[in-house]
């Protein structure tokens, strides 16, 4: 069976990016008979605001959209830390103390998130009372797995390359923020069965690392399918960070929601929203 999911962050209002993304998702599992997850990612800190989530239901059911709700991040923290202390076990975590501004300093590399660690801290010879990074060993890591290979729906066979990312963290410094996007939503995906990770292209490189650690920690490997994005007038992908016009916004003011969920299926877009090419060359 098919299951696919949508995972929003409580740290913004959605904004139709968001609901194109939850839109691939749910028609993809419902064309095959399958099962479309909500899971809410509520461990950004005092990022996250929990009234959010009741709004992002409220958009979703406005949308037309039907799902069913799994346990949200903030209920799985143990989850995340046996796997941290797994891969510590296995030697493949290191502390790290560094700033992201230390870091552009040193960096040799520029990868997908921007300037790559250049492994300052990899050696492990300093001491600190102050709280740090852990970060995955990837050189190491690979050495244990071997080559590794993941499926994309739309653009077909990857060998996986998590090393153009560089020594990424997987437990952050604040302990109000317990895991990383990466360690985070690779356990939640194989604790929620989900066998068709569907989501943004701007995410394709972040699966590289993902399928790293499904097989280091012997998860089940799913496929993905990385759809296109939703651009504003200047090019750039919609985002909350931009303020980017929100669902909820749309919704209070009387717009139909469903008919926005049909115009969004068809292509009819916005004025000044454009669709990315994708990754198979289409928009």
């Amino acid at each position: 069976m098919t299951v696919t999911r949508f995972a929003p962050s409580p740290n913004g209002s959605l904004h139709l990016g968001h609901a194109y993304s939850a839109i691939v998702a749910h028609d993809l599992a419902k064309a095959r008979g399958g099962r479309f997850l909500v899971r809410i990612e509520d461990i950004d800190g005092s990022r996250s605001r929990p009234a959010l989530a009741e709004e992002f239901r409220a958009d979703l059911a406005w949308l037309g959209l039907e799902w069913e709700e799994v346990p949200a991040q903030s209920s799985r923290i143990a989850s995340y830390e046996a796997a941290a202390v797994a891969l510590r076990e296995m030697g493949l975590l290191y502390p790290c103390r560094c700033t992201r501004a230390e870091i552009a300093a040193a960096a040799l590399a520029k990868g997908p998130d921007g300037p790559v660690y250049p492994g300052t801290c990899r050696d492990g010879n300093w001491v600190s009372t102050d709280p740090v990074a852990w970060r995955l060993d990837v050189s190491k890591a690979l050495a244990r797995t071997g080559p590794l290979t993941w499926t994309d729906e739309l653009a077909g066979e990857q060998v996986a390359r998590p090393d153009l990312a560089g020594d990424v963290v997987l437990v952050r410094k604040e302990a109000e923020t317990p895991a990383s996007y990466h360690l985070a939503a690779t356990l939640d995906d194989a604790a929620d069965g989900v066998s068709l990770v569907t989501r943004g292209m701007d995410l394709f490189a972040a699966s590289h690392i993902h399928r790293l650690l499904q097989a280091l920690l012997g998860l089940p490997v799913p496929v993905w399918h990385h759809h296109a994005l939703l651009l504003d007038a200047d090019g750039t992908k919609l985002a909350k960070r931009r303020n980017s016009p929100s669902l909820a916004d749309r919704r209070r003011a009387g717009e139909d929601g469903r008919a926005l969920a049909e115009a969004l299926r068809e292509g009819r877009l916005p004025t000044g929203i454009t669709l990315s090419e994708g990754l198979d060359g289409t928009p």
